[in-house]
């Protein structure tokens, strides 16, 4: 009998690792078909458009992280614009610290920033893990208070709301004299979109994944089934803390300079609202969310532009308006299609298999 079972687990191991070897190689492959689509694009558009799709993949690595805490674990943060800042005041600091000794110094700067963000993470859900519903909720809020009240405070370092400017090396030679600086932009932001979604979609796939899923469902079944909870919702904080972390680092580049203006608590709100419209749970809802991050506020922008205001309405709209749309958007979404943008071709699909078999019916 144990000689059986010993032969059942063996098969079942080689089973499981067939079958991440297959999901490993699938995530490959779209990875490897996204980065041909977006090297297409950034030789197609024009330089403002490819800024907007830097901006896009800078978003797509904090609304990945954010899923994979909020859709996957059920633990709500709204302060995820803080650690943003977090990896974008490091990658400022260590970048003009390092300037002018090479390419190599943006890398280093990136990976502090997100290291140092991880290790925030770390800490905020090490109290997170004891909070639920509205508790915690109001704790990562507090992080997004206190986060830009340190740059006041330490006004010496951070220059208090003027910022800290960034200084960024020119794309490399090798690529040409007149290689536009905004393509450069996309590629970096890219890359770091493209390989935080390859680690996301493996991740949540895995052991670590189920993990996640049966904590938001019930936590006490699965303590039951030996998942470890109060870890499992450390670890969930801890890599969507590093994606926000690499995010903000990312956003410091295109800009070229930090402020606590660039991250304020409507930021968070607005990336809680962006996962939900795009599809919470989903990594491609991730990107979708990230591409109306960028879209609405443009839409908005354009339109306060084109309406014949005063100076100090338009001013107000400005800062409003972004966030009345995105309510209305995620109201008309969730009424239209429930699982979010990324179930609309499900939805579709289904319809259409209904309505095939309605036809045959009759």
């Amino acid at each position: 009998m144990t000689e059986v079972q010993e032969r059942a687990g063996t098969a079942t191991a080689a089973g499981t690792r067939t079958k991440a070897r297959r999901t490993l190689l699938r995530n490959l492959a779209i990875a490897l078909v996204a980065a041909v689509v977006i090297l297409a694009l950034s030789y197609v558009l024009p330089p403002f458009r490819n800024y907007q799709l830097a901006t896009v993949g800078a978003y797509v690595c904090v609304t990945a992280g954010l899923t994979v805490l909020t859709g996957l674990n059920g633990q709500l943060s709204l302060g995820h614009g803080a650690l943003m800042a977090v990896g974008a005041y490091t990658l400022a600091l260590v970048q003009n610290a390092l300037a002018g000794r090479g390419q190599w110094t943006l890398v280093v700067a990136i990976v502090a920033g997100v290291a140092l963000t991880t290790v925030v993470g770390a800490v905020v859900g090490l109290a997170a893990a004891r909070l639920r519903g509205p508790y915690l909720a109001g704790l990562t809020l507090a992080v997004a208070v206190v986060v830009p009240a340190i740059t006041s405070t330490f006004d010496k370092t951070f220059n208090s709301d003027q910022g800290i400017s960034v200084s960024v090396d020119p794309p490399p030679l090798a690529l040409g004299y007149s290689f536009p600086y905004e393509r450069w932009q996309a590629w970096i932001a890219w890359t770091g979109a493209l390989l935080t979604m390859l680690l996301l979609a493996n991740l949540i796939t895995s052991r670590f994944g189920r993990n996640l899923r049966a904590v938001r469902d019930d936590e006490a079944a699965a303590r039951l089934a030996g998942v470890n909870v109060a870890r499992t919702q450390v670890l969930a904080f801890v890599v969507s803390a590093a994606c926000a972390g690499l995010g903000g680092a990312l956003f410091a580049v295109l800009a070229q300079s930090v402020s606590p203006g660039a991250f304020p608590i409507t930021l968070s709100l607005f990336l809680v609202m962006a996962i939900v419209i795009g599809g919470l749970g989903r990594l491609s809802g991730a990107v979708w969310g990230a591409v109306l991050l960028v879209l609405l506020p443009a839409s908005t922008h354009s339109l306060t532009e084109s309406i014949s205001v005063s100076p100090a309405l338009a001013q107000r709209l400005e800062g409003n308006l972004p966030l009345a749309i995105f309510g209305v958007v995620l109201i008309v979404v969730m009424l239209a299609f429930p699982g979010g943008i990324a179930s609309l071709g499900r939805s579709l699909r289904n319809k259409f298999r209904s309505d095939k078999t309605n036809s045959r019916k009759a």
